[in-house]
């Protein structure tokens, strides 16, 4: 075999090894950022009246492709689902649940997850009509899931309303399942958690935290108080999602995870543009999925 022969194969084989490498290195990388869009209180009325959700269903369902303002840079992409932190119903009556089932499994384009609220549970006329349908739909009130590479804790607590207050203990219930859950994550696998009280109205912050033990936890996401927050506590960033309901600004939050990077901004339906507000704006480094697992 000549010489030039012998150049030509070493340098095919070569650029084989390197494309496969190639290959082999974008396989264990997250391939795209896992976008998701969060909302919290819808508030359906008692009788079933939930036409103020509709435009925010409908603005999610056509928000792909979108440009995100040019300090995030690029497009929202297709949302993988869309996470809603409780009080669906003002009170749970059998026509409130109707009217929201419907509307997220019949208008709304994208897998939904929900946790309750304490107006799900009925105050102090309680009922199981709202957490019963939970139960059946995701196993239980409060559970785990995985998306690309991120693990996601819904977490219910319960709600005293004999306390006559809307700041409240992170439940020991949900303490004790939050503990057990994070303690069974591999290590450094990014961790969200959700739970329908905010950091605003958390009053044992610390004993939360603590419960998350040395789980790679990026963020902590709450509803219950309507607006749009950013907070951060003990290194920890809690993002309190916006409400639909008819008085609030009209709102619901677009989160993206990539490698390195989360973003968690409002976007404002009504007036069709992006919260500006820096205070109101999540864009930090993370210790993001490595290998993404699309599921």
């Amino acid at each position: 075999m000549n010489s030039n022969r012998k150049c030509i194969i070493v340098g095919t084989l070569c650029m084989s090894l390197v494309a496969l490498s190639t290959a082999a290195g974008a396989g264990s990388e997250q391939e795209s950022p896992l976008t998701f869009f969060g909302w919290s209180d819808q508030h359906v009325q008692v009788d079933g009246s939930g036409e103020h959700l509709i435009p925010a269903i409908d603005a999610m369902n056509s928000l792909a492709g979108k440009a995100y303002p040019e300090t995030v840079g690029g497009v929202v992409e297709k949302p993988a689902f869309v996470f809603g932190l409780g009080d669906i119903t003002e009170w749970p009556s059998r026509a409130a649940l109707d009217t929201y089932e419907q509307l997220i499994t019949k208008r709304l384009k994208f897998p939904s997850y929900d946790v309750a609220g304490n107006h799900d549970i009925g105050g102090l006329s309680p009922t199981t009509t709202v957490l019963d349908w939970l139960a059946r739909r995701h196993g239980g009130l409060r559970y785990t899931f995985e998306k690309s590479g991120v693990v996601f804790v819904a977490l219910f607590s319960e709600y005293d309303e004999t306390l006559n207050n809307p700041a409240q203990p992170i439940s020991k219930p949900a303490l004790d399942y939050l503990r057990k859950t994070l303690a069974k994550v591999p290590e450094g696998k990014p961790v969200v958690v959700a739970t329908h009280l905010c950091f605003d109205a958390i009053t044992n912050r610390d004993e939360f935290v603590d419960a998350f033990g040395k789980a790679n936890v990026i963020l902590v996401l709450g509803g219950h108080y309507h607006k749009a927050v950013v907070s951060q506590y003990r290194g920890i960033h809690f993002v309190q999602l916006p409400s639909p309901e008819p008085r609030s600004s009209g709102e619901f939050t677009v989160l993206r995870i990539s490698e390195n990077r989360l973003v968690a901004i409002p976007f404002n339906y009504r007036e069709n543009r992006w919260a500006t507000e820096k205070p109101r704006i999540l864009d930090v480094p993370i210790k993001g999925p490595v290998a993404a697992q699309i599921q």
